[in-house]
């Protein structure tokens, strides 16, 4: 074994020790619209409205992000992560109650063209699979993904000829960590798999007092570009019209279009701007707001990754790590 190789090889077994957690974002996942640099903002949302240690539910998980942000830095005490899409659901079902399982296939999976065309396949073909084959198989394509889009095309290109490569954003240490956290924390995590609008019907009655609903529906003109389970006009007046009679602190966010102002006339709104990561100009495009049963202490804002928490230390490189044993 080389030099170089065997530093590698240490690396991968610091990298499997429970104790590390590294990067600035607390989901393992990509996700296009993700808001989770909305956590500290929300965090403000919390604390003015006497919210603080109580519950957050997002019935339009996806990433997930800012609940993740909100629990891992002590902001509430449990949160809801519900998503309809089986296979999103199956990745959160297997991260919070097999742990130990996914982080097992984290290590031992090669980042390569060959493991993408199976966990294709798995996608393709789902009977047959336990939740935490489907679960892993949509993490690995949605590193693996442009944007994080399971069926979009692939990072560097089928002949990995471009700027980036496959394991572009499959950084095997820092994706690890996360899991773990989230592991942790499981005992004050509830993820479920429903329709977003059967939640709010029948499990909002249920939530205590003290929780913040926060909805991020499919944007409304691009949806179905970006999601597997898009929305039709319809969904989306289900929707507004659900949310309108919600008792508990609401937040909804939408791409900023007249037919979602139409749905949510009548409803307390803010603008704010979010830049996109599934076109290579990253646009700057603008989405509303909306609120009910609580107080806005400053318009919606964005924190960059940096910022999102003091108390991850950055990763090993494999010079730093192979100098530290020398």
């Amino acid at each position: 074994m080389t030099s170089q190789e065997e530093a590698k090889a240490l690396i991968q077994l610091e990298i499997c020790k429970p104790d590390h957690v590294y990067g600035y974002f607390a989901s393992p996942l990509r996700y296009p619209g993700g808001k989770g640099r909305l956590g500290p903002w929300l965090s403000t949302v919390i604390e003015k409205n006497d919210l603080r240690g109580g519950w957050y539910v997002e019935p339009f998980a996806g990433g997930a992000g800012a609940a993740l942000y909100l629990l891992l830095e002590g902001y509430v005490e449990h949160i809801v992560i519900n998503d309809a899409d089986p296979l999103i659901h199956a990745f959160w079902q297997s991260v919070v109650s097999e742990t130990a399982a996914f982080v097992d296939m984290i290590c031992r999976t090669p980042v390569t063209m060959g493991s993408r065309a199976r966990f294709q396949a798995v996608v393709a073909n789902p009977e047959g699979h336990s939740t935490l084959e489907l679960g892993f198989a949509a993490f690995f394509l949605n590193r693996t993904s442009r944007s994080g889009i399971l069926a979009g095309g692939v990072i560097g290109g089928k002949e990995q000829a471009g700027a980036y490569k496959l394991d572009a954003r499959y950084k095997t240490d820092d994706l690890i960590a996360r899991v773990r956290a989230i592991g942790a924390k499981r005992e004050r995590i509830t993820v479920l798999g429903m329709d977003a609008l059967d939640l709010l019907l029948d499990c909002s009655p249920g939530f205590p007092a003290k929780t913040l609903l926060y909805l991020d529906p499919p944007y409304y003109v691009k949806g179905s570009q970006l999601y597997r389970n898009f929305y039709q006009h319809a969904d989306h007046a289900a929707i507004a019209h659900c949310a309108k009679l919600a008792g508990h602190p609401l937040l909804i966010t939408y791409d900023d279009v007249p037919e979602i102002r139409e749905l949510y006339r009548g409803v307390r709104s803010s603008d704010f701007s979010i830049q996109y990561s599934t076109h290579r100009a990253r646009p700057v495009a603008s989405e509303v707001l909306f609120y009910a049963n609580l107080h806005l202490p400053a318009p919606p804002t964005l924190t960059r990754g940096a910022k999102l928490s003091m108390r991850r230390p950055a990763a090993p490189t494999l010079r730093s790590s192979a100098a530290a044993r020398a």
